[in-house]
């Protein structure tokens, strides 16, 4: 997985925009923003997922994601390796992690029928 790659993932899902956080480019629906890049270097990407979500994941695939070190990541924010993560995973994490933050009324609309990355 690389950056270019995420952020193409990142963009098929409905209505999601990129934009820039603190210098980083970030990826929202409306204004609320569901995944950034580049932090803590180039080589991650950040979700905003559920502490359940999160757990799951790092549970589940402890190479590819981890909380977020400090308060952050105690509030659900979760690290992705883009090295180590295959698309099928990542997408299936930002789908989460859009889901979040999405209205509901477009959240529901997406889980009929979305666009392949």
């Amino acid at each position: 997985m690389s950056a270019s790659r995420f952020r193409r993932i990142a963009l098929t899902l409905s209505d999601a925009v990129e934009s820039a956080h603190h210098g980083k480019a970030d990826f929202r629906v409306g204004k609320r923003i569901f995944a950034t890049l580049g932090h803590p270097d180039e080589s991650w990407g950040t979700l905003k997922l559920t502490i359940e979500q999160q757990s799951m994941l790092v549970d589940a695939e402890p190479d590819i994601f981890r909380p977020v070190p400090g308060g952050w990541g105690k509030q659900g924010y979760t690290n992705v390796v883009l090295a180590k993560a295959d698309a099928a995973t990542l997408k299936s994490a930002l789908v989460m992690a859009w889901k979040n933050v999405a209205p509901k009324s477009r959240a529901k609309a997406s889980a009929r029928g979305k666009k392949k990355a």
